[in-house]
């Protein structure tokens, strides 16, 4: 580890973690600012633009920006193609949301719906467990566990080296993860947000992250440090979201319009540190 790699990493991260609030603030304008079925429209387009910029992720060169291209793209594509799809089919069929005693919404309708999807998500981890050579440790450490013992010759094979196209999968199944870990640790019929697991998930989460951001703060690498950014930003944001479920902190991006100058702020940081990854890596290059 030096100054340079710790620099590469912080960097990172604090670009992965100012998306989180953004793309947060970004769904609240939406609904705000514009009525159905014109909102569906932005945000069926919003999708098709992540689509697009991924697959020109694809054929971009220089690992950095393929990897950029793969991150906004997938950010723009889960916004527009998966969460405002279940908004619009949780509106379009009535569901109500889940208030807490004092009347409040706790869980929007979307979300209510979303663990429905936990059989698609269970196919896409069938694939890369027993099908896929990926770089996540956690994958690698159950692969060797599955593997060890089998009498049958399982060969692993990494997917085709697209930079872009693999930041966006990443990005997608751990944002799809993250969600569903939350939502059925929320729900009374499973645990509830206050019981013991979810508290040992959110602080289990919180521990983690600090074990990969030490990690990540060993990568030089820009390309790589954004990617291995992702899952590290993601699991902890995990943590931030239950203590926020737990009302220990106020979620100012559910509120962008109360909080103008603070979401300000965090666009402006965003910018002008993306601004920075982007001078570093072409300087490097040059």
């Amino acid at each position: 580890m030096t100054r340079k790699t710790v620099f590469t990493g912080t960097m990172a991260f604090l670009v992965v973690l100012f998306s989180m609030p953004l793309g947060h603030a970004l769904m609240i304008l939406m609904e705000h600012y514009l009525q159905p079925p014109w909102l569906y429209y932005a945000a069926f387009s919003m999708g098709a633009v992540g689509l697009a910029v991924t697959v020109a992720g694809v054929f971009a060169r220089g690992d950095t920006r393929q990897t950029l291209f793969g991150l906004f793209g997938g950010l723009l594509f889960w916004t527009g193609w998966i969460e405002f799809l279940f908004v619009y089919y949780a509106h379009r069929f009535g569901v109500e949301p889940l208030r807490n005693a004092a009347g409040e919404i706790v869980t929007k309708p979307e979300y209510l719906i979303m663990p429905s999807s936990f059989g698609f998500w269970a196919m896409f981890m069938l694939l890369y467990l027993f099908s896929v050579r990926t770089g996540c440790n956690f994958f690698n450490y159950l692969q060797r566990v599955f593997f060890r013992q089998s009498t049958v010759r399982v060969e692993l094979k990494p997917l085709a080296r697209h930079t872009a196209l693999i930041t966006f999968m990443e990005l997608n199944l751990i944002l799809w993860t993250s969600y569903l870990v939350l939502l059925f640790c929320y729900d009374d019929h499973f645990l509830g947000d206050r019981h013991p697991v979810t508290t040992l998930v959110a602080f289990g989460a919180l521990a983690s992250s600090f074990y990969m951001f030490g990690r990540l703060i060993r990568i030089s690498s820009w390309g790589y440090a954004i990617r291995y950014a992702i899952p590290t930003v993601i699991v902890f944001w995990t943590f931030v979201e239950v203590i926020m479920r737990w009302q220990i902190l106020h979620e100012i991006w559910v509120h962008p319009l109360e909080y103008r100058n603070e979401m300000l702020i965090i666009l402006v940081a965003f910018i002008v540190l993306l601004g920075v990854i982007i001078y570093r890596s072409w300087r490097r290059k040059g």
